[in-house]
């Protein structure tokens, strides 16, 4: 793979964009089989469906900056690759996905910057986004007003600066 990479000329770019393309492409078959089950379950499709899509794409946007930064991360630490699962299995554990974060802190003598911090975790923001619009629907007491500012701040922060941090190095991936 190496000796592709440096035979060719191309936008390096595309090789961390591509790979967040197949992860949101498996996202979306995920996705699929969520829908198959919460329709039998009785939990049909209404216009808060729709809110999926520009949540996915924020989402998509986010992933593809984090790709770029552990794509030039990853270039001079090759064994970074191996740390990553970890990291991931635990920022998804720490993010809500097994729980509601306000329902698991509500009784707890928790500071309150504690459950601001997992809150605004980015992680935590888009999977409130899917939450909300297949689960929840247009109650908007469910979704903390900040969710979506959130969203974009996060999308737009790590897409740019992924870009601008790996398009600096673009010259020296695969060369050496």
């Amino acid at each position: 793979d190496l000796g592709l990479v440096r035979a060719l000329h191309f936008p390096r770019a595309s090789l961390p964009i591509s790979f967040a393309l197949q992860q949101l492409q498996q996202l979306l078959f995920s996705m699929i089989v969520l829908v198959v089950i919460m329709v039998a379950f009785r939990s049909y499709p209404d216009l808060s469906w729709l809110l999926v899509l520009p949540a996915l794409a924020l989402q998509f946007v986010f992933n593809t900056g984090l790709a770029l930064i552990f794509a030039r991360m990853g270039s001079k630490t090759p064994d970074l690759a191996q740390l990553m699962p970890f990291v991931l299995r635990t920022w998804m554990y720490a993010s809500g996905v097994m729980f509601s974060i306000p329902a698991m802190l509500e009784d707890k003598n928790v500071p309150s910057w504690v459950a601001d911090v997992l809150q605004w975790n980015p992680a935590a923001v888009y999977m409130d986004l899917v939450r909300f619009a297949l689960i929840e629907g247009y109650d908007s007491s469910y979704l903390p007003p900040h969710v979506w500012a959130f969203a974009l701040g996060w999308a737009v922060l790590a897409g740019v600066v992924g870009f601008v941090y790996f398009w600096k190095a673009e010259e020296r991936y695969g060369r050496g």
